[in-house]
C-alpha cells in the first residue's frame, strides 16, 4: 500500500544543507517535509553516536527543525519520479508517494574510492565509512589503523578514531607539501578554519602525517594484515588491522540527473537563488560543489527561503555563501588527485566490485556506455556509485544516463499496478 504525503516544499537529504533548507522554508509558513535514507537526520558530519550527543551547532538546528513543524521521514530512499511533482520513496516495509510544489535537492556527497591491489580485502574501508561503523558500535580500541587518501576528512577521521582508542600509526595525504602550504595560506582570513586545524593538530599529537604519500597495495590472506605505501618516492610496508582510505568526495547527483537538471563539470548547475535548470527545483550543498559545512548551511538557507518565495531574505546570505565558496575553490585546488594514482591498478585489479570486472577488461573500451554494455560495469547493487567515479578518473569516462530506480528497490515498489498518479496542480 502506498502512503501519500503532500508538501509545499519537499527536501531530499537530511544533512546540514537539507536541514537548513527545511528549517528556513518551514519558518516561512510552508508545509515542509524532509526525507533521508538514514535512520536519523544529520548526515555523516552531524550523525551522533551511541555515546555522544550531536555537536552544539547541529543541536540548535535540530531544535529549530522541531519547532518549525517540519515532517521528517527518515529511513526512506527516493528512487523514482513517476510524474511531475511526484517522487517515490521506499522504506523497509512501506512505499511513499511524495507530492510537492517546490523541491530542494540536498543529496550530499559520498567518498571517492580508487582501486589498487588489495583494495577489496576485508577491513579496507572508506575513511568516513570506518568512522560511521565505529559510531554504530564497531570496536576499534587497540586496533592498528592507517588513514590514507586526500582531503580534510582524513584528519577528522583520524582524530575520531584515535579518540576512541585506535592506534593510528600514520596519515598518508597524496597532496604535496607545497599544495598544502598554499591551502593553509588561503585560510588566513577564516579564523574558524584555523581554529579547527589547530584543534585537530593537538588531537593528533604523536601521529605521523605524510604529505605526498599514498597506498600502493594492501596485503592479507583472510583480511587486511599490512599495506605498502609510497612515501617520498620509496616503498614502505606498515602492519595494520584497518585501512581507512578515501580520495575526497563525489557529489550525489543521480536524482538531479533523473529529474533532468543541468549538470556542469560534474555538479548540479544552479542560479543565484540555488534554482536548477528545472523550474521549482532547487539544489544545495555538496551536489553544487564540494565546500564544507559552512557552504552547505548557506546554500541550504538560500534554497529554503527562495522556495518559500522570500528572495529578498535569501539574498542577505549571499555574502556568507561567497566567502564559503572561496574556501571551496581553495579546497579543490589543494586536493586535486595526482596522475600517479592512475598507475596503481594492476591488470587483475577489480574496478567494478559488484560485477567482478577487472581493469584489464575495461582497458578494451573507450566509453562508460561500451564498458557497461559489454562487461556489466556499473550494473551491480551500487549502480556505479563506486566504479563510476573510479573509471572517470582512470579513463576520463562520464556516465551518460540515469534511469529509475536510482537505488535498488523491491519488485512490488516498481509495479505500476500498485500506483495511480495525478500531476500535482500548482
Amino acid at each position: 500500500m502506498t502512503d501519500t504525503h503532500p508538501f509545499d516544499v519537499l527536501v531530499i537529504g537530511g544533512g546540514p544543507a537539507g536541514i537548513a533548507a527545511a528549517v528556513r522554508a518551514a519558518e516561512c509558513g510552508s508545509r515542509t517535509g524532509i526525507v533521508d535514507d538514514n535512520p536519523n537526520l544529520g548526515g555523516q558530519i552531524w550523525r551522533s553516536s551511541t555515546e555522544r550527543s550531536p555537536p552544539t551547532e547541529a543541536a540548535e538546528w535540530y531544535l529549530r527543525l522541531q519547532k518549525a513543524g517540519v515532517t521528517a521521514l527518515s529511513g526512506k530512499r527516493v528512487f523514482d519520479q513517476p510524474a511531475p511533482g511526484v517522487l517515490l520513496a521506499e522504506g523497509d516495509e512501506d512505499l511513499l508517494e511524495l507530492r510537492y510544489r517546490k523541491l530542494i535537492l540536498a543529496t550530499g556527497a559520498r567518498e571517492r574510492f580508487l582501486p589498487f591491489p588489495g583494495w577489496t580485502l576485508p577491513n579496507v574501508m572508506g575513511a568516513g565509512g570506518l568512522q560511521a561503523m565505529v559510531k554504530s558500535g564497531l570496536p576499534i580500541r587497540g586496533k592498528r589503523v592507517v588513514v590514507a587518501g586526500t582531503g580534510p576528512l582524513l584528519l577528522a577521521v583520524a582524530s575520531y578514531l584515535k579518540d576512541h582508542g585506535a592506534e593510528v600509526s600514520i596519515i598518508c595525504e597524496q597532496a604535496s607539501y607545497s599544495r598544502l602550504a598554499l591551502f593553509a595560506i588561503a585560510l588566513w582570513n577564516q579564523p574558524g578554519k584555523i581554529s579547527q586545524s589547530l584543534e585537530l593538530k593537538r588531537a593528533l599529537d604523536g601521529v605521523a602525517f605524510a604529505p605526498g604519500s599514498w597506498v600502493t597495495a594492501a596485503h592479507g590472506r583472510a583480511a587486511l594484515e599490512s599495506i605498502t605505501i609510497s612515501r617520498a618516492g620509496k616503498p614502505q610496508t606498515i602492519p595494520c588491522d584497518y585501512l581507512a582510505c578515501g580520495f575526497h568526495l563525489v557529489p550525489n547527483i543521480e536524482l538531479a540527473q533523473l529529474l533532468g537538471c543541468q549538470i556542469r563539470d560534474g555538479f548540479v548547475h544552479v542560479d543565484d537563488l540555488q534554482q536548477t535548470s528545472i523550474a521549482n527545483v532547487f539544489c544545495a550543498g555538496e551536489p553544487t560543489g564540494i565546500g564544507g559545512i559552512e557552504l552547505s548551511l548557506a546554500e541550504g538557507q538560500i534554497a529554503g527561503l527562495a522556495a518559500a518565495d522570500r528572495d529578498d531574505e535569501a539574498r542577505k546570505l549571499f555574502s556568507a555563501r561567497n566567502k564559503a565558496q572561496r574556501f571551496a575553490r581553495a579546497l579543490d585546488r589543494a586536493f586535486q588527485l595526482r596522475p600517479e594514482l592512475k598507475k596503481l591498478v594492476a591488470p587483475e585489479t577489480l574496478v567494478c566490485r559488484c560485477e567482478d570486472v577487472p581493469y584489464s577488461r575495461l582497458q578494451r573500451h573507450t566509453s562508460w556506455r561500451s564498458a557497461k554494455l559489454q562487461t556489466r560495469c556499473g550494473m551491480g547493487p551500487c549502480q556505479g556509485r563506486i566504479c563510476g567515479p573510479a573509471t572517470q578518473f582512470l579513463f576520463d569516462w562520464t556516465p551518460d544516463s540515469v534511469r529509475p530506480p536510482v537505488f535498488p528497490v523491491r519488485v512490488e515498489s516498481m509495479s505500476p499496478a500498485t500506483r495511480n498518479f495525478e500531476t500535482l496542480k500548482p
